[in-house]
């Protein structure tokens, strides 16, 4: 049994991960910590959860837990992380882990002197919706793949979120147009050679709000557009030479629509629905990591996935600043 202390009490880990957490085999919250005492105790309490701290260094140094989930601010996240290694204990980190693919450097280095695991909370890549769309791709579904196409966007405008402060790494492409890149990845195996991208900033804010994207990667194009000042949407498709594959409601699919994939032949003669019934990613995820931590072989997020992946986003920001190709 793994035992995980939370770090904060943010809205995704107490709505999302903790219940995720207490509902998995083989894992269990044993505490949570805040900068606020009594903030931590009221949710500890309402998970029946026996510890609480009043600082995230005691919960590091408790031997307590096993394991730390850092849901904190994404300008936090590098920090914690290696303190966290650094006190011995496995680490799931929110998405995205970094701000910049040279900052993973070190996260890499503190997780090989501690002999411990880091991951990146990409829940997506463990949920049966995923895995299905890489095979269907891997065994020539579609044919040859020669497009990917993909979208996500929210409208939100509250000063007082951390999504629209820079200095708690807010935006955009940090918090969203990692989902487009980490799947198409994922699906495919291969990493994009080179990216153009749109940009847009909030006046107010300073955060980017929207991003058009389009990268090459040698074998098929990707191209998508990510918004927190758009009409609530997401969907992926994956377009082939004989067929087509979309994915319903790709990234929150327990909360924004059906668990679907849908794959169509060439002369739209012959489709199929494949329904997958509530298959819990953030359970599944939280399954996998705390198998990997006893030494199971079992396929997870690796900060090298995470380092390719923030590159390429580092890649969408140098795009946006001229009109042209940049190499990622």
């Amino acid at each position: 049994m793994l035992r995980f202390g939370i770090l904060s009490t943010a809205r995704i880990g107490r709505e999302l991960v903790i219940p995720a957490i207490q509902d998995a085999e083989h894992a269990v919250v044993t505490a949570i910590a805040s900068r606020d005492a009594a903030k931590a105790r009221a949710l500890a309490d309402r998970f029946s959860v026996p510890h609480a701290f009043g600082s995230y260094e005691e919960l590091l140094v408790s031997d307590l837990i096993d394991a730390v989930y850092i849901p904190l601010p994404t300008a936090q996240h590098v920090e914690w992380a290696i303190k966290a290694a650094d006190a011995g204990k496995h680490v799931l980190c929110e998405k995205p882990l970094a701000l910049r693919a040279d900052a993973i450097d070190a996260v890499m280095e503190a997780r090989d002197r501690n002999g411990v695991l880091v991951s990146e909370a990409y829940m997506v890549t463990y949920t049966p919706v995923w895995q299905k769309v890489r095979a269907l791709v891997a065994e020539g579904a579609i044919g040859r793949l020669r497009h990917v196409q993909g979208s996500f966007a929210y409208f939100n405008r509250d000063p007082a979120n951390m999504r629209n402060i820079p200095e708690l790494g807010g935006g955009v492409l940090p918090d969203i147009g990692v989902y487009p890149t980490m799947t198409t990845r994922f699906v495919t195996g291969m990493e994009p050679e080179r990216v153009q991208a749109v940009v847009e900033r909030d006046p107010d804010f300073g955060t980017d709000i929207y991003s058009s994207v389009k990268a090459d990667f040698g074998a098929f194009e990707l191209s998508f557009y990510v918004s927190t000042q758009m009409a609530n949407r997401q969907s992926m498709v994956f377009h082939g030479t004989e067929g087509f594959i979309e994915v319903k409601s790709p990234f929150n699919a327990d909360r924004w629509g059906a668990e679907e994939v849908e794959w169509s032949n060439r002369a739209h003669t012959e489709s199929r629905i494949i329904r997958f019934q509530d298959s819990r990613q953030y359970r599944l995820e939280v399954e996998a990591f705390a198998r990997a931590a006893t030494g199971e072989a079992v396929e997870i997020v690796t900060l090298e996935n995470s380092r390719a992946n923030q590159r390429f986003m580092d890649a969408i920001f140098r795009a946006a600043r001229h009109d042209r190709w940049e190499v990622v």
